[in-house]
This record gives C-alpha cells, structure tokens and sequence, in this order.
C-alpha cells in the first residue's frame, strides 16, 4: 500500500501549477482578489485586440500577395504570348526574301526555259538557306537503313539492287527542327528477293 500512497503524491506534485514570477500574483501587484479579475479580464480583452490586429495583418498580406500573384500571371501569360508573336515574325522575315524572288521570277519573261529554271533554283537554294538559319534541317533518307523514327515505309520493294531493310527511293523529305522531328521522310524500303 505505501507505493500507491507514494504514486499519488507524485501525480499530485506533477500536477502543481508552477510558482508565479514575482509581481504576478494579485498580492504582490496591491490588488485585492476582485480587482485582479477585472485586470486579468481588461488584459484578456486587451491580448484578444493584439490577436485581431495581427489576423487584419495576416489576412491583408495574404490578400496582397495573392493579388501580385495573379498580376504576375497575367504578365507571365501576355509576355508568353508576344514572346511566340515575335518569334514567329522573324521566322516570317527570314522567309519573305524567298518569296520576293518568287514574286520577281514569275513577272520576269525568261528568254529560255534555262534561265527559268536557274531562278527556281536558286530561290529553293535560298529556301533551304532561310529554313537552315531556323534550326531546320532535312532528314537524309535514300540510301540509309530504315528507321522508324525518322522513315515513314509507304512500300516494300523486293529488290536485289539495294541491302534489305534500306530506304530505296524518297517520296518526300522529312525535316527536323534541331531535334525534334517535323515531318518524317515517306520513302519506300527494299526486302531482298
């Protein structure tokens, strides 16, 4: 029995209130004990102003920080936005050279069908030029072996003129943008007879 006599002494000492600083207690402030309660509660009042004040704080910084968010949205939005506008009117001015040339070709009365054709080519020259200053580059495909990721098979051709599984002829070119692929090429493959 003298341990559960002991125990309950402990719990009852655990769960003594600490000792008050001085000049906490009503006596040690000049108080009587019904002044005390009208100071503890004018104190209360006082802290629950304190906490109102800081929650007006919070919830306005709050609310002006969420508004520069969504300002920033909207500026990072309109800046994507032209930034693509920009970007595609100096792809534009890159090509309009191209298509002066063209222009010019087709008033012009060429004296020969010669002269016509060196026109034309070296307006696709300067085209290929103009796309190649853009990061665009065409995909080699007669003679290379057939790649899914760049080939497009449109026909099989069983052939002993090239190896198996060898792009044999291009129907039309393929292009990559840096590395990403545009276009793949459309060729047609060889299957050894």
């Amino acid at each position: 029995m003298p341990d559960k006599k002991q125990n309950s002494a402990e719990l009852e000492l655990d769960h003594e209130l600490p000792a008050g600083e001085d000049g906490d207690s009503p006596s040690a402030q000049g108080d009587s004990p019904q002044n005390g309660g009208a100071a503890a509660v004018a104190e209360q009042e006082s802290e629950l102003e304190k906490v109102k004040a800081e929650r007006a704080a919070y919830l306005d910084r709050a609310a002006r920080i969420q508004a520069e968010f969504e300002n920033y949205r909207k500026r990072s939005v309109r800046e994507q936005q032209e930034f693509r506008e920009y970007a595609v009117a100096d792809a534009i001015k890159t090509l309009l050279p191209i298509l002066d040339s063209l222009d010019r070709a087709l008033k012009t009365n060429a004296a020969s069908l010669d002269d016509f054709r060196s026109g034309i080519e070296l307006i696709d020259k300067q085209f290929h030029d103009a796309l190649a200053k853009l990061g665009v580059e065409p995909i080699q495909a007669e003679g290379q072996e057939f790649d899914p990721n760049l080939h497009q098979a449109i026909q099989v051709v069983d052939t002993n003129q090239a190896a198996d599984n060898h792009v044999v002829e291009e129907l039309q070119r393929g292009y990559k943008l840096k590395d990403r692929l545009l276009r793949p090429a459309m060729v047609r493959v060889a299957r050894r007879k």
